[in-house]
C-alpha cells in the first residue's frame, strides 16, 4: 500500500476545501437556460452549426414501457472493427490491424463468419512498396489488404490506426450493405470523426485529408450512407463515448460561462433527473430531440462543406449529421445518436429510429445488444494481439520497440 490512512484522510481534507470553493448549485439553471436560449438555433463565425430538426424539448420515458415494447425494425444490424493497436518495429516500419465484422438479430451465421481485415503500415522508406489489393480466403468470407500509409513526420502511429480502423469498417459495410434490410447500426459515429479531426489538429495531419486514401475511406461512407437512404433502409452510428465540445465551445464564445468540459457533461447535467428526497431516479430515460450539427467535424459533410471532395449523389442536406442524446439514470451514462439528416428528417423514420434505440437501452442497460455482438465479433482479444505481434516480429525479422510499461505490464499491453 503506497498511502497510509493519514494520506488517504489528508487528501479527502483537500477534496472537502474545493467542494467549498466550487458551487455547482447553479448548473442546472444555466444548462437548462443554455438549452433554451441558444440552441435554435446555435450559431457561430456567421453559420448555423447548430438547430434542432423539430422543437427544442427534454423528453423521458419509463423504462419497463419502452423495454416491452415491439421491434419497430424486423431486423436490426451491428457493424464494428477492432484493432491491435500501434505497434511500431525496431526496422522503422508502424503498422496495426483492424478487423471488422458486422452482425445480425435475428442472427445470420454466414454474415457473422464474414470479416474485413485490413493491415495498414507506415515506413519512412520511400522506396518501399507495400500495397496489395484485396485478396479472399475462408472460402470467400474473408476479405483482407495492406494499406500503404501515407509519409508523416509525426503522428505516424494514429495515422495508420484511423487508416486501418475506418477502412476495415467502412469497407466491411459496403461489402455486405444488402444483407441489411431495415436498420444497420453503426459502433461508433456515422462518419470517421477521428480521420475528419485531422483537419484542425495540425498543418501536416490536415494536409493528409486531401490524399487519396483518406479520401477514399470517407467515400466509402458517403456511398454507404447512399445505399441505405436510396432502399429506405435506416443507419445510425451508436456512440458510447462520445466526446464532442462544439456546444460548450460555442457558448464560451457567445459569453455563457458554460462550466461543462464538454457537450456530453452538458447533456448529462441537463437530463439527469432528480427525485424528490434529491436522489436520481432510475425508473426512466432521458432523451433530447433531435439536432443538426454542422459545426466541429460535422461540417465537412454539411451541406456547405466539401466532403473532402468525394462527390455526393443525394442533396447534399442528406447527409448532414444529426443526432439525438439519451441518458441513462441506472448506470448515470449519456449516449448519443447520429443518423444522416436525409433518414431523420423524416418525423416517422425519426420516431422509429427513435423508439428502436431506446427500447434497445431500456432491455440491454447499456448500447443496443446488436452493437455490442458486432463488437464481440470484431474485437482482438489481448492473448490474439500478443500472437498477432510475436507472427509480425518473425515475419519482418525485427522486434518490436517495447517501452516501459511493456515491460511492467507484459507485452500484451
Amino acid at each position: 500500500m503506497t498511502l497510509d490512512p493519514v494520506h488517504v484522510d489528508g487528501i479527502a481534507d483537500l477534496a472537502g476545501r474545493l467542494a467549498r470553493r466550487v458551487d455547482d448549485t447553479d448548473h442546472d439553471d444555466l444548462a437548462r437556460t443554455a438549452f433554451e436560449e441558444f440552441l435554435d438555433p446555435l450559431r457561430a463565425d456567421g453559420r448555423t452549426v447548430i438547430e434542432p430538426l423539430d422543437e427544442c424539448r427534454l423528453r423521458s420515458v419509463s423504462v419497463d414501457d419502452v423495454a416491452l415494447i415491439d421491434p419497430p425494425y424486423p431486423t436490426v444490424h451491428g457493424l464494428d472493427s477492432g484493432t491491435i493497436n500501434p505497434t511500431t518495429f525496431k526496422n522503422g516500419l508502424v503498422l496495426d490491424v483492424a478487423h471488422a465484422a458486422m452482425a445480425a438479430e435475428p442472427s445470420d451465421l454466414d454474415l457473422h463468419r464474414a470479416r474485413s481485415l485490413v493491415t495498414t503500415v507506415h515506413a519512412n522508406d520511400p522506396t518501399l512498396a507495400l500495397e496489395t489489393d484485396w485478396a479472399r480466403g475462408d472460402e470467400g468470407y474473408f476479405q483482407h489488404k495492406i494499406l500503404h500509409a501515407p509519409r508523416v513526420n509525426r503522428y505516424a502511429e494514429g495515422v495508420v490506426h484511423a487508416l486501418a480502423l475506418y477502412l476495415a469498417e467502412s469497407a466491411h459495410a459496403i461489402e455486405h450493405a444488402d444483407a441489411v434490410d431495415d436498420c444497420l447500426l453503426l459502433d461508433g459515429p456515422l462518419y470517421p470523426k477521428e480521420l475528419l479531426n485531422w483537419q484542425d489538429r495540425d498543418a501536416e495531419l490536415g494536409a493528409l485529408t486531401t490524399e487519396a486514401k483518406p479520401r477514399s475511406i470517407v467515400e466509402n461512407y458517403v456511398h454507404l450512407v447512399e445505399r441505405l437512404l436510396d432502399r429506405d433502409v435506416a443507419v445510425a452510428g451508436f456512440v458510447k463515448n462520445p466526446s464532442p465540445k462544439l456546444i460548450t465551445r460555442t457558448l464560451r464564445a457567445h459569453g455563457v460561462g458554460a462550466p461543462w468540459v464538454d457537450d456530453t457533461a452538458f447533456f448529462t447535467r441537463l437530463l439527469e433527473p432528480e427525485g424528490d428526497d434529491g436522489g436520481r431516479p432510475t425508473d426512466r430515460l432521458t432523451f433530447t430531440n433531435w439536432f443538426r450539427s454542422r459545426g466541429g467535424s460535422d461540417r465537412t459533410l454539411a451541406d456547405d462543406g466539401d466532403a473532402l471532395g468525394v462527390e455526393r449523389q443525394r442533396d447534399p442536406v442528406d447527409y448532414e449529421v444529426t443526432f439525438l442524446v439519451v441518458y441513462d439514470p441506472r448506470e448515470d451514462l449519456c449516449y448519443r445518436v447520429e443518423a444522416p439528416a436525409g433518414l431523420t428528417r423524416d418525423p416517422d423514420a425519426r420516431d422509429r429510429l427513435t423508439r428502436q434505440v431506446l427500447r434497445d437501452v431500456a432491455t440491454a442497460r447499456g448500447p443496443p445488444p446488436v452493437v455490442e455482438r458486432a463488437d464481440a465479433l470484431a474485437r482482438i482479444g489481448v492473448d490474439e494481439k500478443a500472437a498477432l505481434r510475436r507472427k509480425f516480429e518473425e515475419r519482418l525479422d525485427s522486434p518490436f520497440v517495447r517501452t516501459y510499461d511493456d515491460h511492467r505490464w507484459g507485452e500484451e499491453f
